[in-house]
């Protein structure tokens, strides 16, 4: 028995192990972390289990003459802050971590395993794609990945961690995942490389240019969040996981912050301007009226007229939606329908409750915007919010026309509860192009048309630019002091808690994709 222990020790020491030293050196002077440093920072002190650590690759290909022990990734749960997690990492110093059969069964048993206990799935992903070597068998591998992918979605959290390079088939797995996190200068994300889009298309674009970080964070809408380096990365994720349940079945956590629910915000009476038509910053709406003043932040780069993220108000998670004045006056457009319409529809699937928080102008007009397809775009946000189950409060603080103000999670659409600021202002469009629709004709033939058209937006403003006749027909729940607004919520969000809706039984929704 002592042989054989002694053998197995010497076998799991192999294991522990990483690549040649020239390649760990190599990761260590790129600022990087090898694998298992990476799971030692992410995951609790002591709790991570390994699976498959003795598993080797059975290719005979050339270049594949070594047999290393866990083929290039490192699979296993632990726990973040005591709540199970199943999480892989790629290892970059074993065959530059790409994927072959034995390092996509891993992958596979792995998923499989989150998916029947119901807990979420981390992916540390530091890889040079499919090995070549394996053929077609790496890439019915991804296939398998991606399979996995989609029957996880929606029942259980989906991370991905670009640490290093993604390329071709193997950004698809990440792309189908519920938030991808990115590092500055070190993560990169593309189909194709550089040198082939060189090749193909003649044009000069660096691998940052390309795939890089803030690439995909402010212009692609692929990373959702960005961080400067592989700790604060590993940090972000250990945060994002406190907003999240363990599964679609789960409710998410509750942590006390010791803010006090009944506590005003005297400062939202004097925040708005005084025009209608100046900005102001929405993420101070938001801080003051969430627990310590936290927002988590998603896609901050990208579609910054609407702003999303989590937060916590008196200690449970909920998601907020907000237009963002100081950026194209708040309006919707393709880029921040898509965004919110990902972001509702990610709460929706994992119980976080959801409050929307509404200035909106209207749409963005333009020809770019028409044939990019805004009318489909839209109405992605449009059925997200129709569809989502969870409690709905929507604050309208000042603009509210059109069709943006239904498609911002209004009563018509199933809102829960709509509070208003007395500073709102519902009605079909601004007093200005109402004006000049209505009373054209009178306009055109006024002694002076400028001092008419003044007393007529002054007029249309006094009658509709207000909460109250929204108010009377019911359309509109309460109009409240702003200093109450987080004491409102906090009741709202408790009368909601037990809030059960059903849809339809179906397959599934046909989404305007």
């Amino acid at each position: 028995m002592h042989d054989k222990l002694a053998d197995l020790l010497q076998r799991k020491e192999q294991a522990l192990q990483p690549g040649a030293q020239r390649s760990i050196e190599r990761q260590h002077e790129k600022g990087k972390m090898l694998a298992r440093e990476r799971l030692d920072y992410l995951l609790d002190p002591g709790s991570f289990q390994e699976l498959d650590m003795l598993a080797r690759h059975r290719a005979q290909a050339a270049g594949l003459e070594e047999h290393p022990y866990t083929d290039g990734v490192v699979t296993g749960w632990g726990t973040i802050d005591g709540r199970k997690v199943f999480v892989f990492s790629q290892d970059f110093t074993v065959f530059g971590g790409a994927l072959g059969e034995v390092f996509a069964e891993k992958i596979h048993k792995l998923m499989d395993m989150a998916l029947r206990v119901g807990a979420p799935v981390i992916g540390l992903n530091d890889g040079a794609g499919a090995r070549i070597q394996e053929g077609v068998v790496s890439l019915a591998s991804y296939g398998g990945i991606f399979y996995r992918n989609v029957q996880s979605s929606g029942v259980i959290p989906q991370i991905s961690v670009i640490l290093g390079p993604c390329a071709g088939g193997a950004v698809y797995s990440p792309a189908m995942t519920d938030f991808i996190f990115m590092v500055r200068e070190s993560s990169h994300m593309f189909i194709t490389g550089p040198d082939v889009v060189k090749t193909v298309t003649g044009e000069d674009v660096t691998l940052e240019e390309l795939g890089g970080a803030m690439s995909h964070a402010s212009k692609s809408g692929v990373a959702t969040f960005v961080s400067q380096d592989e700790k604060s990365c590993l940090d972000d994720v250990r945060f994002l996981m406190s907003f999240m349940p363990q599964n679609n079945m789960e409710e998410p956590p509750t942590i006390d912050t010791g803010d006090d629910p009944d506590r005003l915000c005297p400062e939202l009476r004097d925040i708005l301007p005084v025009s209608a038509n100046q900005p102001y910053d929405m993420k101070k709406v938001i801080a003051s009226i969430v627990d310590d003043g936290e927002f988590f932040e998603y896609f901050p780069h990208w579609a910054k007229s609407i702003i999303c993220g989590f937060v916590r108000i008196d200690g449970h998670s909920v998601g907020v939606v907000g237009n963002q004045p100081l950026f194209l006056a708040g309006v919707l457009d393709i880029e921040s329908a898509e965004k919110a319409a990902r972001f509702v529809r990610t709460c929706d699937a994992f119980n976080i409750p959801l409050l929307t928080m509404v200035d909106v102008p209207g749409f963005l007009p333009g020809v770019d915007q028409e044939y990019g397809g805004i009318i489909r775009h839209g109405a992605k946000l449009l059925y997200a919010y129709c569809e989502a189950t969870v409690p709905r409060i929507q604050i309208i603080t000042r603009k509210a026309y059109g069709g943006a103000y239904v498609v911002m999670d209004s009563k018509s659409i199933g809102s829960d509860l709509a509070y208003a600021w007395p500073t709102a202002e519902l009605a079909v469009m601004g007093p200005n192009g109402a004006v000049e629709i209505v009373y054209r004709r009178e306009l055109q033939q006024a002694a002076d048309p400028v001092a008419r058209r003044a007393e007529l937006v002054n007029e249309y403003t006094e009658k509709y630019a207000n909460p109250y006749a929204a108010a009377e027909r019911g359309y509109i729940d309460d109009v409240i002091d702003p200093a109450e607004t987080r004491s409102k919520l906090i009741a709202g969000l408790k009368m909601l808690q037990s809030k059960r809706e059903e849809l339809p039984r179906r397959k599934h929704g046909n989404m305007p994709l």
